[in-house]
């Protein structure tokens, strides 16, 4: 047991020290899930100046989209990750969409199993579609798998370096294994993408203190 743990704990920091290396720099530069929808009885008063301004995202690339993301309020960054997952989750096939849709409603029904079945026959398929291999390693975490999770990790932020839940998501396996001052670094990364990521900011708060009180 102490080897197996010792094992992936090297793939954990060996991944990280990769990471450091080739950097994960937001390009921002160059450059929640989405809501219930409303029944019809339900709706509220419509905001007019919101409407104009999701009308205005839908029409930005991901690189715009990316700088505005970086700049904007808790309330504007909302919109802008919505607008954003929405743009990472198209795989450009209907027949992949149609695997990821229903990998996602096996992990939301936690049949993980199931969710990694669909999700490694989309990652055969459409192996440049960085989504499916992200979900699939939102699978292996939740199956405690987390050498295969650390792998699509590393494939996803390949594909796509800005995706800071991913990279959240490594934050979040390395500080499992007591990694803390490198999740913390992993967090920052994040958070300098998406400053309003409420999961970044708890973490960056809950590990803070004894990270920078190492560096005194």
């Amino acid at each position: 047991m102490k080897a197996a743990y010792a094992k992936l704990k090297g793939i954990v920091t060996a991944f990280a020290v990769t990471v450091s290396i080739v950097g994960l720099s937001p390009v921002v530069a160059d450059a929640q899930e989405a809501e219930e929808p409303v029944a019809p009885q339900a709706r509220p008063e419509v905001d007019v100046e919101a409407e104009v301004e999701a009308d205005d995202l839908r029409g930005a690339d991901e690189a715009e989209l990316l700088r505005r993301l970086a700049g904007a309020d808790a309330a504007d960054a909302i919109r802008i990750d919505r607008e954003l997952q929405a743009l990472w989750r198209k795989s450009g096939s209907a027949s992949m969409d149609l695997l990821f849709s229903r990998a996602r409603e096996a992990l939301e029904e936690a049949d993980l199993n199931g969710a990694i079945d669909h999700l490694t026959a989309l990652t055969d398929h459409a192996p440049d579609f960085a989504e499916g291999w992200h979900m699939r390693a939102t699978a292996y975490y939740r199956a405690e798998l987390f050498g295969p999770a650390v792998a699509d990790l590393e494939r996803t932020l390949a594909l796509n370096p800005n995706n800071y839940r991913a990279i959240f998501g490594l934050g979040a396996i390395l500080e499992t294994f007591g990694d803390e001052k490198r999740a913390y670094q992993a967090y920052l990364r994040a958070e300098a993408i998406h400053p309003h990521f409420e999961d970044v900011i708890e973490a960056l708060d809950r590990l803070r203190p004894g990270v920078e009180g190492q560096t005194l």
